[in-house]
């Protein structure tokens, strides 16, 4: 799994997840937990993933419909 994204945002999480999910890509989102117990306070960022071979093509996917405005990772 790769890293793809990394927000505190879950509107930008979730719309990305739409996105993905719409080309064919499963995501699985880390510490979604770990960003609750921290009270929400932007310690803990939560981690979109993707598959190693779905990589290059979430990237430019998240790229063109973000733009600079995500912290792609």
């Amino acid at each position: 799994m790769r890293e793809i994204l990394k927000s505190n945002n879950p509107v930008e999480l979730s719309f990305a997840e739409a996105l993905l999910r719409d080309a064919g890509i499963e995501t699985v989102q880390f510490d979604s937990h770990m960003s609750v117990l921290d009270g929400s306070m932007v310690i803990l960022p939560r981690r979109l993933m993707v598959s190693d071979a779905d990589e290059d093509r979430a990237r430019a996917i998240l790229v063109d419909a973000l733009g600079g405005d995500a912290t792609l990772t």
